[in-house]
């Protein structure tokens, strides 16, 4: 009896060199729909933000709910969660680029570019916690006729040094790593954007000195921004180490912090890259596995952020200090238990799905579970911060802390200035390396005389 063959699966074909440029060149095309939609609802969004700023520099920090003792809300919360968001970026991109992981060369440069904006959202909520922004250059250490200074001990003019230090690496390597692409582009381009990119390749023909060149400053740029990694987190978790309030005083925030910020960075790239790769068409050059090592870099710093809850907890009975032990129980079991359980529920508990590799590898399932862990991540910033301080060491100090509209519009409009200046640097630049996707496709090799 005659059976029908059934039909032989083959691996999907390896673009060409011609076929990478074709296709990541128009991504910077005419925007869709889908595009502009995005960009209008940011719009919106920022534009509340905008207003609800506008209305507490006219009105002063009272339409804020500061309410003492805690006087670092969600300002400081969104401050911290910012800059931990950026922390992936480099290790995505810097780390993995030492340890030569081929997968890493369609992500990183999403990576790369959230972490500059991450970094410059972040830099603004300082300001916005002064109150009065216009005086912030009271700020820097600079001779002046009003004869102040900084405090160099204090671990917050720390902070000032390691978040504009990371800042400008990561700027640069950003901006390095554009170089042969921005001239890729280049040459497909007419009108004004081909004198953008005339100027932002600077001046790159491709010759093999420049390439040399290239490649050594890549290089290095990579190990000088690997210790940022680990250095720049630790100096924010020292901003509440350095103190005595209890929940805070304790030796593992600068590991627990460095974890959760590359754990935060992740998800947010995950995030980031599931509508990318709709909107831009590139599904070609991200795909499920890509998204598959993400999400093994989600489980681990996933398992290391719940070990740290627990041993957090853990010293807390260990260590006998009836301080200690009253602030944790007030976290799990206080006024505010709801932000301390969908912080464990959300960091501890959702990522344990990521074992599964159905889950691994279903993109509307990652992006759901990203966002829950940026959600859990924020939460977990705003438990350290604001649970803590509403809850020392005398019952007479102790406050209840409830953020007002203000503050809640200025965070989503956070958001939407992040998500702006992403969409825009989308639509002008390649956001996937035409470069390095190149480098790990096999070479074409011409056919032999009789084959």
């Amino acid at each position: 009896m005659a059976t029908i063959a059934e039909p032989q699966r083959t691996a999907p074909q390896q673009p060409t060199y011609h076929e990478i440029t074709r296709d990541v060149v128009a991504t910077l095309g005419r925007p869709s729909r889908t595009y502009f939609v995005l960009l209008a609802v940011v719009l919106v969004v920022l534009a509340l933000g905008a207003f609800a700023l506008l209305w507490q520099i006219r009105w002063g920090l009272g339409v804020a709910g500061y309410t003492p003792p805690v006087l670092w809300g969600v300002y400081i919360t969104t401050f911290v969660f910012w800059v931990g968001i950026a922390h992936s970026g480099t290790l995505i991109s810097a780390i993995l680029y030492l340890f030569r992981s081929a997968w890493r060369t369609s992500v990183y440069r999403t990576a790369e570019v959230m972490t500059v904006f991450a970094v410059l959202t972040a830099g603004l909520f300082p300001l916005i916690h002064v109150g009065r922004i216009w005086y912030a250059y009271w700020l820097f250490p600079y001779p002046n006729q009003r004869q102040l200074w900084v405090n160099f001990k204090s671990p917050l003019l720390w902070d000032v040094f390691a978040v504009s230090t990371y800042l400008t690496v990561s700027t640069l390597f950003l901006i390095v790593g554009l170089v042969p692409d921005v001239a890729a582009v280049r040459e497909k381009a007419t009108g004004w954007r081909r004198k953008l990119y005339e100027v932002t390749s600077l001046g790159w023909r491709g010759t093999d000195q420049q390439w040399r060149h290239y490649i050594r400053a890549y290089l290095y740029l990579a190990a000088l921004a690997t210790p940022l990694v680990l250095s720049v987190h630790s100096v924010v978790s020292w901003d509440f180490a350095m103190s005595i309030v209890p929940g805070w005083h304790a030796t593992i925030f600068a590991p627990y912090f460095v974890a959760g910020a590359i754990y935060s960075g992740v998800a947010m790239v995950v995030t980031l890259l599931v509508p990318l790769r709709k909107v831009f068409k590139v599904e070609r050059y991200i795909t499920v596995d890509h998204f598959e090592n993400l999400s093994k870099l989600l489980l681990l710093t996933g398992l290391i952020v719940g070990y740290a809850y627990a041993v957090e907890y853990f010293i807390a009975w260990y260590s006998g200090n009836p301080f200690e032990q009253a602030s944790f129980y007030n976290r799990a079991f206080g006024e505010y238990w709801w932000a301390t359980w969908t912080m464990i529920i959300c960091n501890g508990f959702l990522p344990l799905l990521l074992f599964f590799r159905k889950v691994r590898r279903s993109i509307p399932a990652l992006f759901v579970l990203s966002l829950f862990v940026n959600l859990g991540m924020w939460f977990e910033r705003f438990v350290i911060i604001v649970v803590s301080l509403s809850f020392e060491y005398e019952p007479y100090a102790m406050g209840h802390y409830t953020p007002t509209w203000v503050e809640w519009s200025i965070l989503a409009g956070s958001f939407a200035w992040f998500f702006l200046w992403f969409l825009l640097f989308a639509k002008n630049f390649p956001m996937v390396s035409i470069t390095e996707v190149k480098e790990i496709i096999p070479m074409p090799r011409k056919a032999r005389p009789g084959t």
